[in-house]
């Protein structure tokens, strides 16, 4: 089953911009998710179990390195890209 996920983190800590940065720089070097990221969020597209292993290694090492942070995240069945306009 394919997998959209829209997601951001927002760091509760002043210098927020490193951790951001690094977390989608880990989720990026996975070769089986797609990522594409906006000013405002990051969208992941794939397999819906691969997608769903990286979260749960890359939400744990965000919070293990960098403390706490609120993810916010919206997940979708099917492989949305380009279909916001139809």
């Amino acid at each position: 089953m394919k997998a959209s996920m829209e997601i951001s983190l927002y760091p509760l800590n002043e210098d927020y911009k490193p951790a951001i940065r690094e977390f989608i720089q880990r989720i990026s070097a996975h070769p089986d998710v797609h990522i594409v990221r906006t000013d405002l969020s990051t969208q992941m597209y794939g397999d819906y179990d691969e997608v769903m292993d990286l979260l749960k290694e890359e939400v744990r090492h965000s919070w293990e390195k960098w403390g706490k942070g609120c993810f916010v995240i919206k997940l979708l069945m099917d492989d949305l890209r380009g279909l916001a306009g139809d």
